[in-house]
């Protein structure tokens, strides 16, 4: 209690930010070279998604140093990711930084541990050696179907892109094309199996695969001298070429005919796979038809809104000039903003953010002028929320003489001039700065002169009673600002 009382500095609770702290030798999850190396695990999980099931299917050994090499230094690099992620942080069920060693291993040994060990084991190594047993060499080759696993991880990975049409779009084409390659390479297994019957020793006219070699010319012959075992037939590379042809022929509901089932094993793979079929056309469409039109909701948008302009000016008679100035306006501004409203995306976003964004739009400002050199961080957020950009087109009119100025204005971009009694005066460019010198005067002032735009123009403004406001607050910035900015143009006065 007594510590209580004294305010001990071991009691009180530190009420401020601190930066998160990590054990050595373990990695952020979201850091530049996990999020890099996690891409490459991407690009290499397809890859064997798209190898696996071909090499299992057509049983091929890798007698081939390079894919052997290739294949190694993908192992190698699964078993590297194993290591690393026994090291990476994770987020928690309440959002936090899990970054404790022990809580890591604990997590990555209940998840995807098991899964990634096997699919990193050497399989392909085993399988090349020639004094493997066949049965062995199939079962290796099988449990490399346990890499497909890793898609799991894959489908999370793309999960944060997923609000993006475009990238929605790749996606459903790779997935559809990735569908089509495991039955194609179902289908040709199915065809393999069925078309020698391991029994009698004869071979089935009616499987596709002996169809099929009949019809290019590569016939299956049987060795009566040798190994009194079927040979011959289509190439590997004709026999992946004709599955791909048909599953790919029967996903999109096409179907000509010349590659069909006959045997019941591959009428029972037809009909399942018409199912799959029909679910993926019908969702790869739908979503296509979706993503077209959100992709072309803004041009939709901009066209539906020039012609609102169009039937206002034509309603109300306004005259031709005005209406080409009217419609020129509306176009620039709108592809300057390609149609956001920023208004109302700030207005989503919590106050603290508000601000930080705003002090981003308006840098250019604060940058360039010396007046806001000296604000402190909390001066210039409070400045940057009362900050409007406006956009003007070439013959806008930003003050007519005699109007009131209760804005102070900042030149980001193009160039205005000054008119007062028929003549040009200044000629106002990027950096300048007109209006009038509130802090100082206890009155709104007439504008002594017309103030026009050239060019297109970005203005940065701020109103009187806002700008009046933040000085009273910050007397120590209020001091330095009115000392330090210098109006380019002042309205009150006359040149």
């Amino acid at each position: 209690l007594l510590q209580v009382l004294q305010l001990g500095s071991d009691i009180l609770p530190q009420y401020k930010q601190e930066a998160p702290k990590t054990p050595p030798h373990i990695i952020l999850h979201y850091c530049a070279f996990k999020t890099t190396w996690d891409w490459v695990i991407l690009i290499l999980t397809f890859y064997t998604a798209i190898m696996v099931p071909y090499n299992v299917s057509f049983k091929t050994k890798q007698n081939n140093i390079a894919w052997l090499v290739l294949d190694s230094v993908v192992d190698v690099i699964f078993l590297v990711d194993i290591v690393l992620n026994f090291h990476t942080t994770f987020v928690g069920p309440g959002g936090e930084v899990i970054s404790d060693p022990k809580l890591i291993r604990m997590n990555y040994l209940k998840t995807w541990f098991v899964i990634d060990l096997l699919s990193c084991l050497p399989y392909d190594i085993i399988n090349a050696f020639e004094n493997v047993d066949e049965g062995i060499s199939s079962l290796f080759s099988s449990l490399k179907v346990v890499r497909l696993l890793r898609l799991g991880r894959v489908a999370r990975k793309l999960d944060h892109y997923l609000e993006y049409g475009a990238a929605v779009l790749v996606l459903l084409v790779c997935v559809f094309g990735l569908v089509a390659h495991w039955l194609a390479c179902i289908w040709y297994s199915i065809g393999d199996y069925e078309v020698i019957d391991e029994l009698t020793n004869t071979i089935k006219t009616d499987s596709w695969l002996y169809q099929l070699a009949l019809s290019i010319g590569t016939p299956y012959r049987y060795n009566t001298t040798g190994s009194g075992q079927w040979e011959g037939g289509p190439s590997k590379d004709s026999l992946y070429i004709s599955s791909l042809y048909f599953t790919m022929t029967s996903l999109t509901t096409i179907g000509f005919g010349n590659i069909a089932p006959t045997t019941d094993g591959e009428k029972i793979f037809s009909v399942a796979m018409m199912m799959v079929g029909s679910l993926l056309y019908a969702t790869i469409f739908g979503n296509v038809t979706t993503i077209f039109q959100q992709m072309y909701a803004n041009t939709n948008r901009y066209h539906e809104m020039l012609n609102n302009v169009r039937d206002f000016l034509k309603l109300y008679q306004v005259p031709k000039g005005l209406s080409e100035r009217v419609m020129d306006y509306i176009v620039s501004t709108w592809s300057m903003s390609k149609g956001i409203d920023t208004e109302k995306v700030l207005s989503i976003c919590p106050k603290d953010m508000r601000a930080d964004i705003c002090v981003h739009l308006n840098r250019k400002v604060f940058n360039e002028h010396p007046a806001f050199r000296l604000a402190s961080d909390g001066c210039l957020r409070a400045l940057a929320v009362e900050f409007q950009t406006i956009h003007c087109a070439p013959g806008d009119l930003i003050y007519h003489a005699g109007e009131s100025v209760d804005a102070l204005c900042f030149v980001v971009s193009g160039s205005l001039e000054v008119i007062q009694d028929d003549e040009v005066v200044a000629i106002l460019g990027k950096g300048d700065v007109f209006g009038d010198i509130f802090w100082k005067e206890t009155s709104l002032a007439h504008a002594c002169a017309n103030v026009r735009a050239l060019t297109y123009c970005d203005l940065h403004i701020i109103k009187r009673e806002a700008l009046l406001k933040v000085l009273d607050f910050y007397t120590a910035f209020a001091n330095s600002f009115s000392r330090n900015l210098t109006l380019t143009c002042n309205l009150r006065k006359r040149v």
